[in-house]
């Protein structure tokens, strides 16, 4: 990187931030309109979700391979390459007239917004000194953190005033703003040198054939009950294959694509590993905490999201807080307190009830969000630390990946144990409950009272209608369970957090000048 390049770093940075900003937030934007592209299309459930898996899909395969084909093509020319092509796939999105044009269009949004993210994480290494890198992953955090909490709540506002169309047009302004500005201000870095020899397509295979496999698992798992169906089966064989493939290939081939040799240093794997668990604590409980406002307590779209929000806000200030302590607190302090303020914010979740209020919700996700910032920025920081220039590209995508792939196994996992265990709960407390008990009958009693008082039904449907709501209170009860049940689970993901945060060395905080 140029001395004038250097010097620009802060709008490099800004630029870097709005394509991850605009990736991150189109891999949650979408979902929360598909009802209304549902209606659009005439199409069904299984269908439809498939705007959102194309995606991912597409998002996961790219990853991996980012570092090669940056090197290939150029770093500056591909990232433009991969806005203009996010933009234009944004404008055919929303423009789609059919909804298998959608999916395509959405598989070149994955792809091209896929490579985005871990380039600009490269990028903003390249542009800031060794001094000054946790500014620069506290810069690339907010994209990559605030993303999936804005992600639902502005999705929904933008569908329900100006239809679930705008939610893709929303990038085009971004885009175009993107690309003038890394004209301007993104160069090629000196140490980037153009693969030789040939290119290893076998590796290529098997990587779409692996990753895209595991994410047709991971998110079409829980909806065709695991491995109860041929079709689940059939893909995980495919994926363990590919991905076993792909590593052997990875360390075999004269010219891999993928270097793996990067995890042989031992902060870039902790940092990975630990990047993994994050994903999986962070993705689950986005997904769970706003899914149980709105189907246990009743809460609008909006309203779910004011619960998210406040820790966005929260993981803001400790991300430009823990960014002037890099280099100066040793990293693995930082995450160690990052890890114990993540868990205590689940550990409150595990009292929620029907009665939980609002405070007590906002409360929890604010703690998590100021604990986000001691993880995300320090992790980041600390993982590059050691490895040379020119891996920073190969690296960067296999950091992104863990991170993706960590929260597409948080939420497949986090969806299971709900469904799982408020079957087992719902059960267990049916033990309890007998139609010929004294406090049952109490109870159907009482609301029986109540519903002939208001409806002046004959006593036969009275019955009927009040077994039908103590049933409804009783299936209540044990989805509740079962979520207190799931915020144990992703308790535990960062417990799982201490043994990686010793694999970081002491030393890994502070700047460092080599390489």
């Amino acid at each position: 990187m140029t001395a004038s390049r250097t010097e620009n770093r802060y709008l490099i940075a800004f630029t870097c931030m709005l394509g991850t900003l605009m990736e991150v937030v189109d891999t949650s934007v979408a979902n929360v309109s598909l009802p209304h592209m549902q209606g659009t299309f005439s199409a069904g459930v299984d269908e439809i979700t498939w705007v959102i898996t194309s995606y991912l899909v597409a998002n996961a395969v790219i990853l991996p391979i980012t570092g090669f084909l940056a090197n290939y093509f150029g770093r500056r020319r591909f990232y433009v390459w991969c806005l203009g092509l996010f933009t234009l796939a944004s404008l055919g999105s929303g423009a789609a007239p059919t909804l298998p044009f959608l999916v395509v269009m959405r598989v070149i949004q994955g792809c091209a917004g896929g490579a985005m993210v871990p380039m600009s994480q490269a990028i903003l290494l390249d542009a800031f000194p060794p001094q000054e890198r946790g500014k620069a992953m506290a810069l690339f955090g907010i994209g990559v953190v605030f993303g999936p909490i804005i992600g639902p709540t502005l999705g929904g506002w933008i569908t329900d005033n100006w239809g679930w169309p705008w939610v893709f047009y929303i990038n085009i302004p971004v885009g175009i703003l993107g690309i003038a500005l890394g004209l301007m201000y993104i160069g090629e870095p000196a140490h980037l040198k153009r693969p030789e020899g040939r290119v290893d397509y076998l590796s290529f295979v098997f990587i779409c054939v692996g990753l895209g496999c595991l994410e047709v698992v991971l998110n079409r798992g829980q909806r065709y009950d695991w491995f109860e169906s041929g079709f689940i089966t059939a893909f995980s064989l495919a994926a363990v294959t590919g991905i076993a493939l792909f590593v052997w290939r990875s360390f075999t081939a004269e010219n891999p694509l993928v270097d793996l040799r990067v995890f042989h240093d031992r902060s870039f794997a902790s940092g990975t590993s630990l990047m993994f668990l994050l994903g999986f604590g962070l993705f689950g409980s986005f997904t769970m905490l706003p899914l149980f406002a709105q189907t246990m307590l009743g809460y609008t779209a909006t309203w779910a999201g004011l619960v998210i929000s406040p820790g966005g806000i929260a993981s803001l200030f400790a991300m430009a807080l823990v960014a002037n302590l890099i280099g100066k607190v040793d990293t693995r302090i930082l995450v160690l307190i990052g890890a114990l303020l993540n868990a205590w914010a689940l550990w409150l979740l595990q009292s929620v009830d029907l009665e939980v209020g609002f405070q007590h919700l906002m409360f929890s996700r604010m703690v998590q969000g100021f604990g986000l910032g001691f993880l995300f920025v320090p992790i980041s920081a600390a993982a590059f630390s050691h490895l040379a220039p020119e891996k920073l590209g190969q690296a960067t995508g296999l950091f992104n990946l863990l991170r993706n792939e960590g929260g597409s196994v948080g939420i497949a996992v986090s969806a299971t144990v709900l469904a799982r265990h408020a079957q087992v709960h719902h059960a267990r407390l049916g033990e309890f409950v007998s139609t010929y008990g004294l406090a049952t009958q109490q109870r159907l009693a009482e609301t029986g009272r109540g519903l002939a008082a208001a409806s002046g039904l004959d006593p036969e449907s009275i019955r009927s209608l009040s077994v039908g709501m103590v049933e409804g209170a009783l299936q209540r009860q044990a989805v509740v369970k079962a979520y207190v049940d799931v915020f144990w689970m992703l308790t535990f993901a960062f417990v799982f957090f201490l043994p990686f945060i010793f694999m970081l060395s002491q030393g890994d905080g502070k700047a460092r000048g080599g390489h």
